[in-house]
Formats: structure tokens, sequence, C-alpha cells
């Protein structure tokens, strides 16, 4: 065997190897390029809520971002809430609108941006927060710290969560859950300490600064907010772009006022051709509206995303055409014709015949000796 290995690479011209070792390193880069992708994309967990809430992969997830003109109220989120049921139950099998052991059959959160001061018996902080309601963070779970996080739809809407610069400066220590702070005149609580995420685009996203979540309610009432301008939901997808159609559709604004995005096909080959053709284009927005950190982030994966698959297509391109280069040289200084080859054709369809018929003749003359 290796005696053959060493005339084959003996029977090649300097050209040959040359090209051959091109073809080889292009597709091992094509691979690391690959797997690295994939392995950034596959950390944006705040893209991934569709998956940890189906593993089967039947739902999808979508973001709308609205324009502070056309912020939501709470009344409106509960019609869409019912409408997007009443969809859902039109077009999905009997089997499939009741969940499993009392699963609902969508969750959704909303959310606000703004500022808010916090005070401690110790220091008084003003920082950028987030108001959240709904299931907010199984869209978006946080590296805790220490302690815990809350729900939007808790009846009492007193916690408070902190990243630990913030904890630091309020109470000199990330070990606070369950102290107290003063907002307005209101006392809040504590449920956790979060480490915020590092790195160069989540420094650019807004994530230079202190962040803290509280609920919706905190925020509009104590702080300064742009009313609810995000909306989120994961839901059962029955056709393709169904989520995506009901959200854009239903959610009462009108199209130039939001941005929709099905997070959960964003990275797919088909959704990332649009953004290569647009690649100059997405720096220049027309529209007013303001986006959260953790979309920022996942837009600025998309472009590094977009910029990755065209390498990938040139890192194909270039063994696919050197591979068709020598396939053509091969036909040209070729000694068979197409006469041959039926022949070929014709001989090994016979040869398999054969050798079938002698198996099962074998098999034959066992049981009858048998």
């Amino acid at each position: 065997m290796v005696s053959k290995i060493k005339q084959f690479f003996g029977s090649l011209t300097l050209k040959q190897m040359v090209f051959s070792l091109i073809v080889v390193l292009t597709l091992i880069l094509w691979l690391i390029l690959t797997i690295w992708s994939n392995h950034q994309i596959s950390g944006l967990i705040d893209q991934q809520a569709a998956a940890r809430w189906d593993e089967e992969g039947g739902s999808a997830q979508v973001s709308c971002f609205l324009k502070e003109s056309a912020a939501l109220d709470e009344f409106q989120i509960t019609g869409f809430e019912k409408e997007l049921e009443q969809s859902l139950l039109e077009v999905l099998p009997a089997d499939a609108q009741g969940g499993e052991n009392g699963k609902r059959l969508f969750i959704d959160a909303y959310g606000s941006m703004g500022k808010i001061t916090v005070t401690s018996e110790k220091s008084t902080l003003e920082a950028n927060a987030v108001g959240i309601g709904g299931d907010f963070f199984l869209f978006h779970p946080l590296q805790l710290v220490s302690g815990g996080d809350f729900s939007g739809n808790d009846l009492m809407k007193d916690s408070i969560i902190l990243d630990e610069d913030a904890a630091w400066q309020l109470f000199g220590s990330n070990d606070i859950a369950g102290q107290s702070v003063m907002i307005g005149e209101v006392p809040h609580y504590v449920a956790g300490v979060i480490k915020r995420q590092t790195g160069r685009f989540a420094e650019s996203a807004g994530l230079k600064e202190t962040v803290i979540y509280v609920s919706n309610e905190t925020l509009a009432a104590h702080g300064l907010s742009s009313g609810i301008t995000i909306y989120e939901v994961v839901a059962p997808n029955p056709v393709k772009g169904f989520v995506y159609k009901c959200v854009k559709e239903k959610l009462g604004v009108k199209e130039d006022d939001m941005v929709v995005v099905e997070n959960s096909a964003r990275y797919s080959l088909e959704a990332l051709i649009p953004v290569i053709l647009e690649f100059g284009n997405r720096s220049m927005q027309n529209y007013a509206v303001k986006l959260p950190y953790w979309e920022n982030i996942a837009r600025g994966w998309e472009d590094v995303k977009s910029l990755v698959l065209l390498c990938q297509f040139v890192l194909l391109l270039v063994p696919g055409v050197i591979i068709i280069v020598f396939l053509i040289i091969k036909w040209r200084n070729r000694n068979f014709t197409w006469k041959d080859i039926g022949h070929y054709i014709i001989d090994t369809k016979d040869s398999v015949v054969q050798k079938v018929r002698d198996s099962a003749q074998r098999e034959k003359d066992k049981w009858e000796h048998f």
C-alpha cells in the first residue's frame, strides 16, 4: 500500500503537486471557517430562544423593534396575543394545540429602554435600564454571579437585577441578593447580580456602561423610558414565515414604524444573501428605531457571517475550478470513446447481475444440501 502511494506521488508533476496542495489547503481553511463561525453563532443565546423552547425545531423566534412614536402598551400586546393564539388554533392540528404537561402554546416578552436612578444606603447611581415584561429572561438568559432573575409576569413589580459594576457602586459587594434599594420613593429588592457581556461587539452595542433590569412598570413610573419598543415571541411555525407574518400584520403597527426579524433563521444561507447584497447600505439607517444591545450584537455577527460566507464561496470556488480544469484536460487527452463507456457500463451491469445470480444459487444449493 505504501509503495503504491509513493508511486502515485512520484508520478505527479511539480505543477500537479502545487495545485493539489492548493486544493487541500483551501478545503482545510473552508472547514476551519465553517467550524469557527458556527461556534460563534451558537454562542448568541439571545438568538436561540426557539431552540431552547422547542427542541423538535418546529417553532420560530421573531423580534420586533419599534420607533418611540409607535410604542406599544400592554393592552395592544394582550390583543395581539389573542390574535396570534386564534391564528395558530386555526392552522395547527388538534394534537399540537395543547401543550404537553401544561406547556403554553407560545411565549412572548416585551421591553423598554431608558435610564433610572437607584439609591442604596451607601450610594446613588444613575444607569441605563431595560424595563422588562413577560418572559423576558427566557429570551435573554443572563450570566448570574449571585441570586436569580425574576419574571415580568410577577404580581409584585419590585425586583431589580444589577450588573457587577452597579452592585459594587451601590453596596461594595456582588453577593447582595435580597438587599433593598430605593427607586423614587419605592423600595425594590435585588433579585440577582449578573456579569455583563464583554467583547468588541458588546461594547460597541452599548455594554460599556452599567445596565440595570427592572420591570417595565418601574421604568415607566420612576425612570426615563421610551415606552414599550421591543416585542419578542416564540411560537409554532406551521409554515415558513407564519409567525413573522403574524407579527408584521397583526401587531397593529405600520410597517414603516418597525423592524421585524426572524431570529431563528437569520443566519441561514437564504437570510445572509440579502445582507451581502445590502452590505454597504446596512449602516445607513433611515428609520428612527433604536435597537437594544442584543440586536446590535446580532447584526454585527450577521455582517461577520456574511463575510465568512463570501470567503467560503471563494475557498470552494478555487478547488472547484482546479478540479474542473483537471477533468477537462483529462477528457481532452482521453484514450477511450463514448462507445467504450457504453460497453463498460453494460459489462459492469452484466457482472453485477451475474454476481447476484451466483449468490442466489449458492444459497439455494446450501439449503438443498441441508
